[in-house]
């Protein structure tokens, strides 16, 4: 009998485990922590800007005046779980492991269509009690996931087969996503998928390809019959702006542009000061603590107070970006830079849209709108740039 053998391997298991502690310890050091930084800045000043926009909404519906804050808090709560579960999970696993993530969230997709529940149109959440879970907020950081692992695999053979395999990854998503009468975020699905592929190193003519196949896309959803008359008046109702004074000689959305346009201009330089913006008190903008929020701190905090966080997010994007060039390999740029998309389209669509250079498609505005799953996916998203950047040595 081996007396010995069992204490070998236990030891040579226990120097196993301390050098992997080490490793991670060792990671850990390496993380972007002014990212992170960045992040939770941003999350606190969508936290005070949802307490001072929710003022009139809490007092027409009886609610209390922190009820808002409070389910959001507890949405960055859950976020800072997800972004050290996503950090902390090594971003090169997801190699192998991808096709169980998308096989696992493409269901979800599916049941919340008859399952769910919405407004507007949409049937795109579901309610968890006190709570909503929205599966394609999950879905845009999944996709990032999937077509970054396919094309990384694919490195150098991405032929047109192989292109139109990663396109069909992104493309089931997102028309799962479109029947659920959710055309945002449908776009950002598309950005990240079309982000990810063009850093992929595709030929010329298939970047041509892919942007044709978008606008067609596009033009076909408007001009069919999947899009309802609400949708279609968001979409177009920018084109047609004009200054009115009653909401009876404009749209509804014409009517919102004109709000929201108003309580922006209505900030100055300098702003009315936190609390004190008549139009975001007396609750005129719609929406203003989820797709509108922009104008809170533009009417609150005037334009150097917008211009600053503008800058912040400005900050935040190019940190993202250093981490996609300073990555260990080409997967994690892939995946940095598929967050990176969604970020800027979701960023330049919602302020656009405030200040009627966009059309209103119901994105909202990263870490400051109410929104619990899409808190959550963001810092998922987070945790990944902050896992390839703490990676890069290894």
């Amino acid at each position: 009998m081996n007396l010995t053998g069992p204490a070998v391997g236990d030891s040579v298991g226990l120097r196993s485990r301390v050098v992997r502690w080490r490793e991670d310890a060792h990671a850990l050091f390496h993380a972007d922590w002014l990212l992170v930084g960045i992040v939770f800045a941003i999350s606190g000043l969508g936290l005070a800007t949802i307490f001072s926009s929710t003022n009139a909404l809490t007092q027409v519906s009886g609610l209390p005046r922190g009820h808002y804050v409070t389910r959001q808090a507890i949405a960055l709560g859950l976020g800072l779980l997800a972004l050290g579960a996503t950090a902390s999970f090594d971003y090169r696993r997801w190699k192998e492991l991808w096709p169980l993530l998308y096989g696992a969230t493409v269901p979800l997709l599916v049941l919340v269509r008859y399952l769910g529940g919405g407004r507007g149109g949409t049937t795109a959440w579901f309610d968890l009690g006190p709570l909503q879970f929205q599966p394609s907020e999950v879905a845009k950081l999944v996709i990032v996931i999937a077509v970054a692992s396919y094309c990384h695999a694919h490195r150098g053979e991405l032929d047109a087969w192989r292109l139109a395999v990663a396109v069909a990854i992104a493309g089931f998503a997102m028309a799962l996503t479109m029947l659920q009468n959710d055309l945002g975020t449908t776009l950002v699905m598309g950005a990240c998928a079309l982000g990810v592929l063009f850093v992929s190193g595709l030929r010329m003519v298939h970047t041509f390809a892919l942007i044709g196949l978008a606008i067609s896309c596009l033009v076909g959803l408007l001009v069919s019959d999947s899009f309802n008359e609400y949708r279609i008046e968001r979409l177009t109702g920018f084109m047609n702006q004009q200054n009115v004074e009653d909401a009876r000689d404009a749209s509804a959305t014409e009517y919102t542009l004109q709000l929201s346009k108003d309580a922006i201009a209505n900030g100055g330089i300098w702003g009315q000061g936190y609390g004190a913006g008549q139009l975001t008190q007396n609750g005129y903008v719609p929406e203003q603590h989820t797709d509108f929020i922009f104008t809170a701190i533009s009417e609150e905090f005037g334009f150097v107070g917008a211009g600053a966080l503008i800058g912040v997010y400005a900050l935040l994007c190019w940190r993202i970006w250093r981490a996609a060039m300073l990555a260990h390999d080409f997967q994690g740029t892939l995946l940095c830079m598929g967050v990176l998309a969604i970020f800027v389209f979701q960023i330049f669509e919602n302020i656009g849209m405030t200040m009627g250079i966009m059309p209103i498609t119901g994105i909202p505005l990263p870490f400051m709108s109410y929104g619990g799953s899409a808190m959550i996916a963001y810092f998922a998203a987070i945790g990944i740039v902050v896992n390839v950047h703490m990676r890069r040595f290894s």
